[in-house]
């Protein structure tokens, strides 16, 4: 398999760049990989793994003579690293992200990028509720859909060389258009999200039920909102804050279809509940034969071991 890129740049050390650094090295396409992250632990712990060739004290530092220069921070802290790296851009590079928000980022990144560079967002539809540079391995993105989602016509050569990229790292990879991306992503993870997020809240709150009985009788239902209530709280934090107006539409149709269903409970309307389970069970089959999640019993986890989602960069 060829070398795409000479230099890859990488700013943010966590799950998704760490797994793309990993991914990225099996399939030997690039020559040298530098790395920047905030913590000062964290690029001390890079330097220890030898995640990366070069390991900079500086965003600026790590992307210099960089062919591709990946953005793996928190959605809200992309605008301030793209105009800390702007000026120090080789011409030509191309800048991408991961971010799962694309509209908000597109307008915080894009004003501090000089002509000649290429931005191209992207977002990786994998991860899990782990986090930090030693939590990533080569096979995250393997069968798992990344989004392309530039904002009007990316250069052919530029986007050609990203698309590659993902695709040998094992990714499946399809063109989506920012507004429709925040829209689909706000009812696939976003939503879900902030929906697991407020249940383990709920049941926190509920003190008819203690603590030691939430832990100890937790059913699979439970147990995977808890898993997705782990996700770092900095990176959905932005994720709902720069993606504001699909958030409320979403939540406005979900508590119409919850009220929905709380009045045929009331009602006893049996029939109406059968059809509408019936019609969600539909979906998740369509999940497992699309291959993005097993039918094995358990959610497809051995036990004792956590399971991975869509979480961290869904990424």
């Amino acid at each position: 398999m060829s070398v795409i890129y000479n230099r890859v740049a990488y700013i943010g050390l966590g799950l998704i760049a760490s797994s793309m650094i990993h991914a990225s090295r099996r399939a030997g396409l690039q020559r040298e990989v530098a790395g920047f992250a905030r913590s000062a632990e964290t690029r001390a712990i890079a330097r220890d793994d030898n995640l990366c060739d070069f390991v900079a004290e500086t965003a600026a530092e790590a992307v210099r003579d960089a062919d591709l220069v990946v953005l793996c921070v928190p959605v809200g802290a992309m605008s301030e690293v793209a105009a800390e790296i702007g000026p120090h851009l080789k011409p030509g590079c191309t800048v991408s992200d991961v971010g799962s928000v694309k509209r908000a980022v597109i307008e915080g990144v894009m004003p501090h990028l000089p002509e000649g560079v290429h931005f191209i967002p992207a977002h990786p539809l994998a991860g899990t509720e782990h986090s930090g540079p030693r939590s990533g391995f080569a096979e995250l993105f393997e069968n798992r859909y990344t989004l392309i989602v530039p904002d009007g016509a990316p250069d052919p050569e530029a986007f050609a060389k990203l698309e590659q990229f993902w695709t040998y790292m094992g990714a499946h990879v399809e063109l989506m258009d920012p507004e429709h991306h925040d829209l689909v992503l706000m009812v696939t993870s976003h939503a879900p999200h902030l929906i697991a997020y407020t249940m383990v809240g709920v049941a926190d709150d509920l003190r008819r039920v203690t603590d030691s009985e939430v832990i100890k009788y937790s059913a699979a239902g439970f147990r995977d909102f808890t898993r997705i209530a782990a996700s770092d709280p900095t990176m959905w934090r932005d994720v709902f804050l720069n993606n504001r107006e699909a958030t409320m539409e979403i939540l406005g149709r979900f508590i119409e279809e919850l009220m929905r269903l709380q009045r045929a409970i009331r009602k006893g309307d049996g029939d109406l509940l059968f059809d509408y389970f019936t019609r969600t069970r539909a979906i998740r089959r369509s999940i497992i034969e699309a291959g993005q999640d097993t039918a094995a019993p358990d959610f497809g986890r051995s036990h004792g071991t956590a399971g991975e989602g869509q979480t961290q960069a869904d990424s």
